[in-house]
């Protein structure tokens, strides 16, 4: 399997791959590499298949998806590796736990659910119908980014990150946000959550109604030793958001548990 694009920035033995969503890219990452970088962890963050300069994946599922991940993160060669998923990369790290756990040090889980439901299930086929419903009517990913990116993040958002965050998405191929949708509906690892057995950090964003603190609070208190932080005013988009708030949480957590 062809090794997935990424940028990386820093040294130092724990490196910190960040994953994510649906609507995203490494580009999301931009301030979290270099925060990271600075503070003495190597900063790694992936395009996902389909997404900027990696090739797409057939079949396009979660078990695809954490083959390619693992590609990339053997291809780091690092002592210790520290998933970062957010909301679907989020999903994606819990099933690299139960793919190959023992390559994985940590997780940090933000804006994330350890479930969506059955593929067929009456409210999973609705939230396919609104997302792609416009696509099918023919509007673009840049017709749509403005109005999806403003319904995931809180009304004191940082400008910039939501500038960002509408650029990355309004990127996205239209047929890889087909793709994503549909590999995340029916995710289900809510089981698995009692077997982790590497430090965990989730983060909440007060204000996230895609991924609401009441579902990230649950899943925190499903796993062994894991840490639950709520960021204020933030939507679910922390990372873009509210990016200092977000960068503190992370580096604390990461201090405690991989000083490197």
């Amino acid at each position: 399997m062809r090794i997935p694009a990424s940028t990386e920035r820093g040294a130092g033995g724990t490196a910190v791959l960040m994953l994510h969503g649906v609507g995203g890219g490494k580009g999301a990452w931009t301030g979290q590499v270099e925060a990271f970088a600075a503070a003495g962890y190597r900063a790694v963050a992936w395009d996902a298949p389909g997404y900027g300069e990696t090739p797409a994946i057939e079949p396009y599922d979660m078990a695809g998806l954490a083959r390619a991940l693992e590609a990339l993160l053997d291809s780091l060669a690092a002592p210790r590796v520290v998933l970062l998923g957010h909301s679907m990369g989020g999903m994606l790290a819990q099933e690299a736990m139960t793919a190959f756990p023992r390559k994985i040090a940590g997780l940090v889980l933000s804006a994330t659910s350890p479930a969506f439901g059955r593929p067929d299930g009456a409210w999973q086929q609705d939230f396919l119908r609104q997302r792609l419903g416009p696509l099918d009517a023919g509007r673009t990913m840049a017709d749509l980014a403005p109005g999806l990116v403003g319904g995931m993040i809180g009304p004191d958002a940082d400008p910039a990150g939501a500038r960002l965050a509408t650029e990355v998405m309004a990127r996205v191929p239209a047929d890889t946000y087909r793709k994503a949708l549909r590999a995340i509906v029916g995710f289900d690892r809510r089981s698995a959550l009692p077997a982790i057995a590497v430090p965990v950090l989730a983060l909440a964003g007060e204000r996230d109604a895609t991924a609401p603190p009441a579902v990230m609070e649950k899943m925190a208190q499903k796993i062994p030793g894991a840490e639950y932080v709520l960021l204020p005013g933030c939507g679910h988009l922390a990372n873009l958001e509210c990016p200092r708030a977000f960068e503190d949480a992370v580096l604390a957590w990461l201090r405690r548990r991989f000083p490197d």
